[in-house]
């Protein structure tokens, strides 16, 4: 009876384990798929698509939330997922739901040496202990989904952590990429200028090596130029010497020159001296001829003076017959444009005495023409 019991007892403990392991793996799907809300709905969606009629369909429905899900169905739950049919339809789909439940975890002993009493005492003791089982399972169900909601909630803080620190590491690689671009471009500008300053190398090595040469060749000329100049020198100071022998020849001459022209300033000198006693004789006869030219030239001046005078009244007679004369000629003018005035006059008096006289020798003709026609 104990061994029986026992057994019971694991088979309930096994049923609980099943359940709650089955809870856990459908937990850890929820999590990662989709959630229990959207799950069930698709599993309706599928049921409703075997076209089971309407209580049929909201029994599956209690099955799937009571044992897939573990929750405890309503009318209100069943209606809000599947909406068919009226509201009584949930409900006395529910009630046949409970009560085929409650048929079916009715546990029955069989044992033909066991009397009844026993066999409904084992019952009793069986439904207990599944009640209690089923309690302690809920319990742990119910401990189990606050520690895989716990371990959810760490998991997404775990989560977002790593995301925040995945943003920073992608952050720290953009500008480690962007600085490692940077290096990669200044290491091609160094080895651009490195390439640079290696040719300007060359190319001042080259012009080292060409002034060595050229060096080479100016010591070697220099030393030529040393030796010319040499020779050169040798023969200026021999030209020295022949030009110093010069120099104290003309020396000696210049002496002598000078000499004679101090010879010659002292008989100048002399002359000199009479030159300026004639000249101060001279100078004494000049001043009074200079003081009789004076006196013509006052003379003069008055005399100047005198026919200057005259000059200003010629002038005044001038100016005098001048104007007289261009009063003539206004006069003239005046009688000119007369004269003119007058001939048009006459030449007018003319016209219209020609004009008159070949009127009245028309006027004849005129009275004639009418007499000849009446002798016709």
């Amino acid at each position: 009876m104990f061994r029986f019991i026992n057994c019971i007892y694991n088979v309930i403990r096994r049923i609980i384990n099943f359940c709650i392991d089955k809870h856990r793996k459908s937990c850890n799907r929820r999590s990662k798929s989709m959630s229990t809300e959207a799950k069930i709905k698709a599993e309706i969606e599928a049921l409703k698509a075997h076209d089971l009629d309407t209580q049929d369909l909201y029994r599956e429905v209690c099955a799937i939330l009571f044992f897939r899900y573990g929750i405890t169905p309503t009318a209100n739950k069943l209606y809000q997922f599947v909406r068919k049919g009226s509201m009584s339809a949930p409900a006395e789909a529910l009630a046949r739901f409970w009560s085929d439940l409650r048929e079916k975890s009715r546990v029955r002993i069989e044992h033909p040496d066991l009397p009844e009493g026993l066999k409904a005492a084992a019952g009793e003791l069986v439904v207990s202990l599944w009640s209690q089982a089923q309690t302690s399972a809920q319990d742990g169900l119910v401990i189990f989904r606050q520690e895989a909601q716990d371990k959810v909630t760490e998991s997404l803080q775990s989560v977002a952590a790593a995301d925040q620190a995945r943003i920073a590491a992608e952050v720290e690689s953009k500008q480690t990429r962007e600085a490692l671009r940077a290096a990669n471009e200044r290491i091609l500008d160094l080895e651009r200028d490195l390439a640079g300053e290696r040719s300007r190398t060359e190319a001042l090595e080259q012009q080292i090596e060409l002034a060595r040469r050229q060096q080479i060749t100016l010591e070697v000329a220099l030393s030529d130029a040393r030796k010319d100049y040499s020779a050169e020198l040798e023969k200026y100071r021999q030209e020295l010497r022949r030009t110093e022998e010069r120099l104290d020849a003309s020396e000696k001459r210049a002496l002598l020159e000078i000499d004679h022209e101090r010879q010659m300033t002292v008989k100048v000198q002399r002359e000199l001296l009479q030159l300026r006693n004639s000249s101060l004789e001279n100078e004494e006869q000049l001043r009074l001829e200079l003081d009789s030219c004076k006196s013509e030239l006052a003379k003069v001046r008055q005399m100047l003076g005198a026919a200057e005078g005259k000059q200003d009244e010629l002038r005044a007679g001038n100016e005098k017959h001048l104007e007289e004369l261009a009063a003539l000629r206004q006069t003239l003018v005046q009688q000119e444009t007369r004269l003119a005035l007058l001939q048009r006059e006459v030449e007018l008096a003319q016209l219209a005495s020609k004009q008159l006289q070949e009127r009245i020798a028309s006027k004849p003709t005129m009275l004639r023409a009418p007499r000849r026609n009446r002798k016709v």
